[in-house]
């Protein structure tokens, strides 16, 4: 009988568990060898390489686009921003960190001390920024100590500068953070919080152009922080270019002018210079102002505070808000009465100083009165009288026509916020603002630009252009081009809104007024006066409170809020005009002693430039002499 000399199933069965033990146990004992190798024989060879290594991605942000003026002056650049972060779960001896930090940036310990307690821990892992905007001297010994501060680290980052400070600030604009809502918008998708974009004015509207994209460099850091090696980096590319219709000399001027007269006493105005022949803003001054460098790097709380609490409200461009024109609205009434055939240039009305309507008196600014006068003598010394008895002829609607003709009442969409429209009353905006019918009376107070009459100085500048290039409304305008580094993208041309229905004969009447009104002596604008050029233009004043109760007051002792509005509009040669300009001066009460001087000042920053020389007598073609 045969026997199996390999034994039994069982057998060879147990044989292969006890192998495959053996295997497993050898293999187990392998790995227990290799981490006993890695934790204790190795460990402080792999911590320092740990600790001593990693890998960071740090995001570029792209300089935005310049802001320049016509001439390539520079208004808005970029500029490098030196800032301090730190990394709480890094920082191991805080006091020595705090006490090293005070000693290289000249600040006390305690305020470290207090910054680098007071982050967050739930977010110890991030680096927060703890000053923002270093001078290079700070930031070059911060560098040369970062072996000693663990945790502590340097960025240089682009940052909004503007070189003219307060200049041109209401058009520029300002940055801030993009909010919360705003990040939930399509047009920001791409934005994170913690961006800066723009608030106001240009930086807003322009936004897409001057942000420019943002780049990222992959880096190798050890453990103080320093960049060992880059491994890949994608460059930031710049915002595009904003080449503006603004001229620098003239905004300069501009801005100068509104400050000493400020400095009289707390006031505030506007004014605007546009080129007669393609509607380009040439200068926007708004005063007070403040510096859009404020903002660059994140405003804090407390300065926010302080310029919304400002009774001046500095951030409102007064060049695009609402006032009563005044006596500057004359010429549009001048021309509707003419052109409509209501009354001609030698058409005269005694002023005696009132004009008595339905058993009440209508006063002349003139209380003793102008005597016979005509239509260029009424725009000359700006007669009220002539203005009251005549815009009686001249039905509300057929008036607001031939405001709107000249641009009024209408918005000049430059995407500047806040931009007013004023207001041309009509029968029709009569009834539904009140539910009343217009009353002949009332034209009256329209007639002289009071009543509900509202105009922006921007407005005015515009009308007056208007009348002076013979009747073409342009559309007000402040970009010329857009541009990048590969050369010009995008170029504004002249826009035109519509051309004056109104005949040639008409305006030319009209501007021998307002020549008038500057270069005869008896003129209310006389102060706008420039050697050798001839100007055209028209003081106005706007009333705040009735005259009665201000009449009895000396200038001095009327408190300034109750103080006349002062309005001057000018447009220069005569014979073929350049600019125009509007000044609006706050409770500036005396548009002839305020307004028409800085508009003089204006004009000669202008022509001077222009390199016209003193005396020097410009041809006298499109209208006749003035009148006499």
């Amino acid at each position: 009988m045969n026997r199996d000399l390999g034994g039994g199933p069982e057998q060879v069965l147990q044989g292969r568990i006890i192998i495959c033990g053996i295997m497993i146990a050898v293999t187990f004992l392998i790995f227990l060898i290799r981490l006993f190798q890695l934790q204790i024989v190795e460990s402080n060879v792999f911590k320092k390489k740990a600790q001593n290594n990693s890998i960071q991605i740090i995001r570029l942000d792209a300089p935005r686009g310049r802001m320049l003026d016509r001439h390539g002056n520079v208004l808005a650049s970029t500029r490098p921003s030196f800032g301090l972060l730190a990394a709480p779960h890094e920082i191991h001896d805080l006091r020595g960190t705090a006490t090293l930090l005070g000693y290289l940036t000249d600040r006390p310990e305690s305020w470290f001390l207090e910054r680098l307690g007071s982050l967050p821990w739930e977010k110890r892992f991030q680096r927060t920024r703890i000053i923002d905007d270093l001078s290079f001297d700070v930031f070059s010994r911060i560098e040369s100590h970062l072996y000693a501060l663990p945790g502590i680290f340097t960025d240089v980052q682009p940052r909004r500068h503007y070189q003219n400070g307060t200049r041109a600030a209401h058009l520029l604009g300002y940055l801030g953070e993009v909010h919360a809502v705003q990040l939930k918008r399509e047009e920001f998708s791409d934005y994170l919080g913690g961006d800066v974009i723009g608030q106001s004015g240009l930086e807003k509207r322009f936004e897409t152009h001057l942000r420019g994209r943002s780049g990222g460099r992959t880096v190798s850091v050890d453990a103080s922080g320093r960049v060992i090696e880059t491994i890949d980096e994608v460059s930031p590319t710049r915002g595009r270019d904003i080449t503006l219709t603004i001229d620098l000399d003239l905004q300069t001027t501009a801005e100068r002018a509104l400050a000493t007269f400020a400095d009289r006493d707390f006031r505030s105005g506007g004014i605007t210079v546009v080129a007669v022949e393609t509607g380009e803003i040439l200068a926007m001054a708004s005063h007070p102002t403040y510096d859009p460098n404020d903002f660059s790097g994140g405003i804090d709380s407390e300065s926010w505070s302080n310029i919304t609490r400002n009774k001046g409200k500095p951030l409102l461009n007064r060049v695009l808000q609402n006032y009563p024109p005044g006596s500057v609205y004359k010429p549009i009434v001048a021309s509707a009465l003419l052109d409509d055939r209501l009354i001609t240039p030698q058409d005269e009305v005694t002023c005696n100083g009132v004009f008595r309507f339905k058993g009440r008196d209508y006063q002349c600014w003139k209380r003793t009165g102008h005597g016979k006068v005509d239509l260029h003598q009424a725009l000359r010394e700006s007669c009220d009288v002539f203005f009251y008895q005549n815009g009686l002829k001249i039905h509300i609607d057929r008036l607001a026509e031939f405001a709107q003709f000249f641009g009024l009442g209408a918005s000049p969409k430059l995407s500047l916020g806040q931009e007013a429209a004023g207001l041309v009353p009509s029968s029709d905006w009569k009834k539904n603002q009140f539910n009343e019918p217009w009353y002949p009376g009332e034209m009256l107070s329209v007639s002289i630009g009071q009543g509900a009459n509202l105009m922006t100085p921007l407005q005015l500048a515009v009308s007056y252009a208007t009348i002076a290039n013979g009747g073409t409304l342009y559309r007000p305008r402040i970009l010329r081009n857009i541009s990048s580094s590969s050369g010009i993208i995008t170029s504004s041309e002249p826009e035109v809104l519509g051309t004056l229905p109104i005949s040639s004969e008409t305006l030319r009447e009209v501007v021998v007024g307002l020549e008038s009104s500057v270069e005869h002596p008896n003129g209310t604008g006389t102060a706008a006066q420039l050697d050798g050029i001839r100007v055209a233009g028209k003081t106005g004043t706007a009333q705040v409170v009735r005259l009665e109760a201000t009449e009895h007051l000396e200038d001095h002792d009327i408190p300034v809020r109750y103080r006349d509005h002062a309005w001057f509009g000018a447009f220069a040669p005569v014979d073929k005009p350049e600019i125009a300009v509007a000044v609006f001066l706050e409770h500036g009460l005396h548009a002839s002693t305020a307004a028409a001087p800085m508009a003089a000042e204006i004009l000669g920053t202008y022509f001077k430039n222009r390199k016209l020389k003193n005396g020097k007598t410009l041809s006298y073609e499109r209208y006749q002499t003035v009148a006499n």
